[in-house]
């Protein structure tokens, strides 16, 4: 007998965290989540203290067999004048009677907070964070901060009453593709935004703390035209500069600079992925933290995780000169192939840089709607 219970206890969302290993546990591109970042993210994250979600799980017996978060993000809402819900943390058995009823519950809590509107997802709380279903490129595994999940999950969705919202892309390339015109041209390109005293220049981390708050406000500026935009909060910029942080390389950490107001930055990260996939069910304890630091050095894949140029300073050259200058880093470090994105579909400017270096859009990820 199939039934929906709502996560209450400790037990619980400890049950709900590690139902994907055990989903998962055949398949060779998943990568476990820690246990301790998303235990945070579930609890003590800064987005708790404006809205809320209420996670779900799926039994069959005493055998989970799915979950789903439904989650009430009231920032969204008052930032883009809506009245949405979101869903997100969706995994499931091949199974549309269980996905049904996850789906069901998911939108009855939603309801009930007085949601009208549409039900989105999957998101994690809001496009800031891990979102989108993957529904291409299933042959490899997710790079860092990505999502992944079978390829039936976009029948499950479809088939209970969801359609597409928006399509994101996911970008690779070999380091074979270096010699390409924004590294060739990379002097000449930045020698013409000094003419513009615009300069490309490294985040200072010894005075981290103040440039997190200048590139929250150029994040917040450079992003707010995005489908399904919303601001991220000071608390909510300070948690993920503090996460990410943590495995930064300063190289790939650029800031474009006018007269000492930032106008742009680039972010690129080691795809940490490669080290978290080694840790069993995504455990610090009792090996993974020794798997974590034997390991960490050994990466050898990019990230290109952001790109942001606010407005009035776009098509001047700064997205290649940020692209080129993280490119020329990737090939002299010895990286061997990196990811850029995801970018939205539409975003004709940064996907057509991101073609002008080679890049294959070999993922997509897909944001899917309905009305409640």
């Amino acid at each position: 007998m199939k039934k929906i219970v709502q996560v209450n206890s400790k037990k619980e969302l400890a049950t709900f965290i590690d139902f994907p290993h055990e989903l998962y546990k055949n398949d060779p591109y998943y990568v476990p989540e820690l246990f301790i970042a998303q235990k945070d993210l579930l609890t003590t994250h800064p987005f708790h203290k404006h809205s809320s979600l209420q996670c779900f799980l799926a039994y069959d017996g005493d055998k989970v067999i799915g979950r789903i978060a439904s989650i009430l993000n009231n920032n969204h809402n008052a930032y883009n004048h809506r009245n949405d819900g979101f869903w997100g943390f969706f995994d499931c058995i091949d199974d549309q009677e269980t996905a049904n009823l996850l789906f069901e519950a998911a939108a009855k809590w939603i309801k009930d907070k007085g949601v009208d509107q549409k039900f989105i997802g999957p998101v994690n709380f809001s496009t800031n964070e891990a979102c989108g279903l993957l529904v291409q490129g299933f042959d490899s595994s997710p790079f860092l901060l990505q999502t992944y999940n079978y390829p039936y999950y976009a029948g499950l969705i479809e088939k209970a009453g969801f359609e597409k919202q928006v399509d994101l892309i996911a970008w690779h390339w070999e380091g074979s593709n270096y010699d390409d015109k924004s590294v060739r041209l990379l002097n000449a390109l930045q020698e013409r935004l000094k003419r513009n005293n615009i300069i490309i220049r490294k985040v200072n981390l010894k005075n981290f703390k103040k440039e997190t708050a200048k590139l929250r406000e150029v994040y917040n500026s450079a992003w707010d035209q995005n489908t399904g935009f919303v601001p991220l909060t000071d608390e909510e910029f300070d948690y993920l500069a503090k996460d990410l942080k943590l495995i930064l390389d300063p190289d790939f950490a650029l800031v474009a600079e006018q007269n000492g107001k930032i106008v742009a930055f680039g972010l690129a990260l080691p795809n940490f992925n490669e080290v978290l996939k080694k840790v069993k069910r995504g455990r610090l304890l009792p090996t993974g933290i020794f798997t974590i630091l034997l390991n960490k050095s050994k990466v050898k894949s990019l990230r290109i995780y952001a790109l942001g140029v606010v407005d009035g300073y776009r098509k001047m050259g700064i997205e290649a000169c940020l692209y080129g200058t993280i490119i020329k880093e990737y090939k002299q470090k010895g990286y061997k192939h990196a990811e850029a994105g995801w970018t939205l579909e539409n975003n004709t400017l940064i996907n057509e840089a991101i073609i002008a270096i080679k890049g294959d859009p070999y993922k997509k990820y897909r944001i899917y709607e309905k009305a409640i």
